[in-house]
């Protein structure tokens, strides 16, 4: 059997048009997991009374559960949970349970990397701020943060190229992102491997793109860095 590589094109152009809802729902997750995991690190490196067992609790079961799991979770338990309030959850997108199942995970993941980042920094510069006045707040600002940041660029990278693959699993859940745009394409002109292959295009194109930006965060990230203080 040949491969129709006109239906390749076509798929491509007809696919293209989930890409805002996947960008959506990786992105998104992302930046709201960066917060999370940031707010989580610095509960847990500085040990923050009755909240630090619920922070290393959250980590462990978030990193160590699968990110349908976590979907499936907040689709079927939020609304549950939600019942007895005044709103309507026919009218709230399905979207946004994706967008806070998967922010959850992604602040898990980031945590752990800030933390590592963190832990990069040498001791004898944060010694030194203090010794020169600074109080925690700055040590953190301008020697602990800039340093851990610039280091942990590349696995932030790692991370949403991750979300970004991992956004396929909300076709589950009624989504139409890239992979799930395929397989509609696919079952449409029973035409799967040609649709597969355009989907493939559509990932790595957002891929190289990730890649180049994530080249240029981090060179300015550590030249930023060494000129923290």
């Amino acid at each position: 059997m040949a491969i129709d590589f006109a239906f390749i094109w076509t798929a491509f152009k007809e696919i293209l048009k989930a890409v805002p809802l996947t960008l959506l729902l990786a992105f998104t997750p992302i930046i709201a997991g960066f917060l999370i995991g940031l707010a989580v690190t610095m509960i847990r490196t500085y040990n923050t009374k009755f909240l630090a067992p619920a922070a290393n609790f959250y980590v462990s079961f978030f990193r160590g559960t699968p990110a349908i799991l976590h979907i499936m979770l907040i689709y079927f338990g939020l609304p549950m949970l939600l019942e007895e309030m005044p709103i309507n959850l026919n009218q709230v997108p399905i979207a946004l349970f994706v967008i806070i199942a998967l922010s959850l995970t992604a602040g898990a993941y980031l945590s752990e990397i800030i933390r590592s980042g963190i832990a990069s920094v040498s001791k004898g510069e944060i010694e030194a701020a203090y010794t020169v006045g600074m109080h925690t707040f700055q040590v953190l600002k301008r020697i602990i943060l800039p340093q851990a940041l610039a280091q942990s660029v590349p696995n932030f990278t790692n991370i949403v190229i991750g979300f970004l693959h991992t956004t396929s699993i909300a076709f589950l859940v009624s989504q139409t992102e890239v992979t799930g745009a395929a397989n509609i394409v696919a079952a449409q002109n029973l035409k799967y491997l040609e649709a597969f292959i355009a989907a493939g295009i559509i990932y790595w194109v957002i891929t190289l793109i990730i890649e180049a930006l994530s080249s240029v965060i981090e060179r300015k990230a550590k030249a930023y860095s060494r000129t923290a203080i």
